[in-house]
């Protein structure tokens, strides 16, 4: 059993590393604020291939691993949740899901420019009335013609307000019952974008709601089995489960290299907090929590690197990692006192960013039911 990273993974993790200190480090409080995404940043990582690294070279990717792309949403995330979601929500949802199940002819329309980083994408599922319950979505497709006329309504939905958005994947029932998934551009006639969310916290995150008013695609825009679009996206969002984990053990990581910093520095009766056995062992715990998320969610990304089955450790380290960041970020907060409460302080941006991930890509109680459906269905 080797724990040892690539040449090429360790290459990532370094080089993320320092690209994300230097360049997404210093905007994140001003990020957070105003809620204004930097464009020159998203530009940036393109150029680095940060949003193609697990796909192929012919499809405006870098050939790397599913190991190495989860390296990268930690390093984003350790500096900026929302950066870090960003490359969950269109590498590894919306890139996968055209990779995975799109034609030749959308993988060189629509994956290549995602991959490269010129482009983002979106993930519509969530409606009003279906969250949790994905089946339930009453959006619908109909086909006329060489077209099909989509009519519906998604929430929540990430990336798409975003200036240089291009697609939204769309799930939506046939006239036959059958829930299928659709590439929708965002110019589409009858797309539109209602409301922008005002969020507690991930401001700079743009997230709306989808009207979908007799909206126009091709009937190519079809993406995958007809039959099986609801499928797909559980597919995919198996690894979006594990890109989550990575974005939670970064903000944790973030967390604890403050509140690890402050300790050192902040002193009190006469010697500096850090020394204090109360403090000392509330960092070891963050420590060993944020390393135990590290190993899971690096061994699902390995698992699925080797095709093999990581439905119950993409599902476990999505639920632990993100039950921990918001733990750590609290733990963080306290050793800060008075000061991790104000929002000039990192860490409170920390602890309000942490809760949304017990939530997104299925909520706890979620990977709880996933969990327990597989223990009950076969031994481990």
């Amino acid at each position: 059993m080797n724990f040892d990273l690539t040449k090429e993974q360790q290459m990532i993790r370094d080089e993320v590393r320092k690209f994300a200190k230097k360049e997404i480090g210093p905007q994140s409080e001003e990020m957070e604020e105003t809620g204004d995404y930097p464009y020159e940043s998203l530009d940036k990582m393109g150029e680095l291939g940060l949003m193609g690294i697990p796909f192929p070279e012919e499809y405006g990717g870098t050939g790397g691993d599913w190991v190495g792309m989860h390296i990268c949403i930690e390093e984003i995330s350790r500096f900026d949740v929302t950066m870090g979601t960003l490359l969950d929500v269109t590498t590894s949802v919306v890139g996968q899901e055209l990779y995975e199940f799109g034609t030749e002819e959308q993988k060189q329309k629509w994956l290549i420019p995602i991959a490269k980083g010129e482009k983002i994408g979106a993930f519509a599922l969530t409606e009003p009335d279906s969250g949790s319950d994905a089946g339930a979505l009453a959006s619908t497709a109909v086909l006329k013609g060489d077209n099909y006329i989509l009519n519906g309504t998604k929430q929540f939905i990430t990336n798409i307000g975003l200036d240089n958005a291009s697609i939204s994947i769309i799930a939506a029932k046939l006239e036959n019952g059958k829930i299928a998934t659709f590439i929708v551009p965002k110019d589409a006639p009858g797309f539109s974008l209602s409301k922008r969310y005002k969020k507690m916290a991930w401001t700079a995150s743009a997230t709306h709601e989808i009207v979908l008013s007799d909206c126009i695609i091709p009937r190519d825009n079809l993406l995958g089995d007809p039959e099986r679009g609801l499928a797909q996206h559980l597919a995919v969002l198996e690894t979006g489960r594990i890109s989550i984990a990575a974005v939670a053990v970064g903000l944790a990581q973030g967390a604890f290299d403050e509140a690890l910093k402050y300790s050192m520095g902040r002193k009190q009766f006469g010697k500096k907090i850090f020394d204090f056995q109360a403090i000392q062992f509330k960092l070891s715990d963050m420590a060993v929590s944020i390393e135990l998320a590290r190993n899971q969610y690096l061994k699902a990304a390995w698992l699925k690197d080797q095709g093999r089955d990581h439905r119950f450790e993409a599902a476990a380290a999505k639920l632990y990692a993100s039950e921990m960041a918001e733990k750590v970020c609290s733990d963080a907060l306290q050793i800060h006192g008075g000061y991790g409460y104000m929002t000039e302080c990192p860490v409170s941006r920390y602890y309000k960013g942490a809760k949304l991930l017990q939530i997104v890509e299925g909520t706890s109680e979620v990977q709880r039911l996933v969990i327990g459906r597989m223990l009950g269905g076969k031994k481990r």
